[in-house]
């Protein structure tokens, strides 16, 4: 309160797919909402058993808990470098676990803007947190067109009970 008067809350909310807003009335608001974020961010997965998020044009890959625990325990990670360009289905990384290797091909066309350090140094996290801290690299889309081809959720849990 600043001088007996309301003080306003918030003037921004975000909105998460599928959450309702809440109503002007649910918390006291003087002002209206002036500003609506969406963070509605999608999750494909492809047959090589790699997921991606997409925020905008920006996709985090990783591998699914299927590929981690078909793996075994990971004990190398190769990512790839910052700034290369892959066509998708290149080859970009190498995961390497106590019972195989395996190739991480590149979901979607794109540009490699970041990978998780984190990993390298402790390539168990891939094992323990897949799909969260766990993440490979991310890569700016250059043919969205390419998420078409990619399996939604649904679609990719009856893939993978089928492997």
């Amino acid at each position: 309160m600043v001088r007996g008067k309301p003080v306003p809350v918030a003037r921004y909310r975000t909105a998460f797919c599928g959450d309702s807003l809440p109503s002007q009335t649910a918390i006291f608001q003087p002002f209206p909402i002036t500003h609506i974020k969406t963070n509605c961010m999608t999750t494909k997965y492809t047959e090589d058993h790699a997921w991606l998020t997409i925020d905008d044009d920006i996709a985090t890959v990783g591998i699914t808990v299927h590929a981690q625990d078909t793996l075994g325990d990971v004990v190398f990670v190769d990512l790839p470098a910052v700034g290369t360009t892959f066509a998708q289905k290149a080859t970009a990384g190498v995961v390497e676990s106590v019972k195989a290797a395996a190739d991480v091909h590149m979901p979607v066309t794109g540009v490699v803007t970041e990978v998780n350090e984190a990993l390298r140094s402790d390539p168990s996290l891939a094992n323990s947190d897949p799909l969260g801290a766990g993440w490979f690299f991310k890569v700016r889309l250059t043919d969205a067109s390419q998420l078409d081809t990619l399996m939604d959720e649904t679609s990719y849990a009856s893939f993978a009970a089928a492997a």
